[in-house]
């Protein structure tokens, strides 16, 4: 996909290197930077350890500071990517070894980082260039949007599923290193086996589940509250139904998150931005859907952590049919590791960021498939 210097080419980066926020960004913006020569083959991966990680992070947890797998020297950032990887591909009905592929390459190009920078205009996880037409900057930098861009890539070569890891690989982003994504298949594997173990079902799709790659919700099975939200009929994007008042019952700090959040309505998803500035000119000021939870709670006083693997770990669990507004509300994936939230806003309606190219919106609840339901008792106190 693009052209690395050969000084470069015969440099191995170190475990301690790659720990470093500039040498990772070196790494993954001159992906194929890694000469094969540093491990002709690929390297043995410690199977069992690599399943431990991706247990403890994808589970909530931290990630186990006795656990050494080259190339996944930062996985609490990596796993998730790679989750991501593999959940679109089994939305869009790859086979295992395409979902191989696809994590031999992002561990190449950015070792599973979703960069803002590499050679030339390359971005994200795959090193995708929006200049030969794989996006826009901000679609590129959506790791489900990525993946969806190589998985389809990967489905048009000819007798992909032929080919070596490498060689299908090497079909899609056309590096100028076309071997060295062979060293990452044993770790591409062993994240592949151990990240299938944690989705539904053990990948295998089901009927109502969500569709991980498009982020749509489902409206079939999990858990189903009696006000479904049915009588408000259609909501256009970023606006407040007719008629909506948060209801009289909130509690002040609920009713102080709710408000807060209903003034971002309009403002765009994005990906890992922090929601303290989703009307300001950086992207990343805006919000994503475990952000603007986060940032509507802090209104009220109360903190949240950041992302909605450990948000679906605070509070009590309540049964969906006793909503009370503030209530944070999950979707996607597993009810252990949900993959969406938002905040149930009282009426039968939910307030969230939805995904990439979408903007802040209120919901019908009925449109959810809630997979989990968090109480805070500080937004209630």
């Amino acid at each position: 996909m693009k052209a690395v210097a050969a000084a470069l080419g015969v440099v191995c980066l170190t475990p301690l290197l790659l720990a470093g926020t500039a040498a990772i960004a070196a790494a993954g913006s001159a992906g194929a930077s890694r000469a094969t020569a540093c491990t002709p083959g690929g390297k043995d991966v410690d199977t069992s350890a690599v399943a431990k990680q991706v247990a403890a992070i994808l589970g909530g947890q931290n990630a186990d500071q006795n656990i050494r797998v080259e190339g996944l020297e930062l996985p609490a950032e990596q796993i998730p990517h790679a989750r991501t990887i593999v959940a679109t591909g089994i939305a869009m009905k790859v086979p295992e070894r395409g979902q191989v592929v696809g994590l031999a390459t992002a561990i190449q190009e950015s070792r599973l980082r979703n960069l803002n920078s590499g050679d030339r205009d390359s971005l994200g996880l795959f090193q995708q260039r929006p200049s030969q037409g794989w996006g826009t900057p901000d679609q590129i930098r959506d790791p489900v949007y990525a993946s969806t861009r190589f998985y389809k890539g990967l489905l048009e070569v000819n007798g992909w599923q032929q080919m070596t890891i490498t060689q299908a690989a090497q079909a899609v982003q056309r590096s100028g290193y076309p071997d060295a994504y062979a060293q990452w298949e044993p770790l591409a594997r062993a994240l592949q086996q151990a990240i299938v173990k944690t989705l539904p079902n053990g990948g295998q799709p089901q009927p109502g589940q969500p569709d991980t790659a498009t982020g749509s919700g489902g409206s079939g099975g999990g858990c189903r509250p009696g006000d479904d939200g049915s009588g408000w009929g259609e909501i256009p994007e970023g606006a407040v139904p007719d008629g909506y008042k948060i209801p009289a019952d909130a509690s002040p700090k609920a009713r102080t998150a709710i408000d807060w959040a209903m003034h971002q309505l309009g403002t765009m998803y994005q990906w890992g931005g922090t929601c303290l500035a989703p009307r300001g000119p950086d992207p990343m000021g805006r919000c994503d859907c475990s952000s603007l939870m986060q940032q509507a709670y802090a209104k009220a006083g109360v903190q949240l952590t950041r992302t909605t693997y450990t948000q679906v770990k605070e509070g009590d669990p309540v049964p969906a049919s006793a909503l009370k507004p503030g209530d944070l509300l999950f979707t996607r994936g597993t009810a252990a590791v949900p993959e969406h939230v938002g905040m149930y806003i009282g009426a039968g309606l939910v307030i969230n960021a939805p995904r990439t190219g979408r903007p802040v919106r209120i919901e019908k609840v009925g449109d959810w498939q809630i997979l989990a339901v968090r109480r805070i008792p500080a937004l209630n106190s």
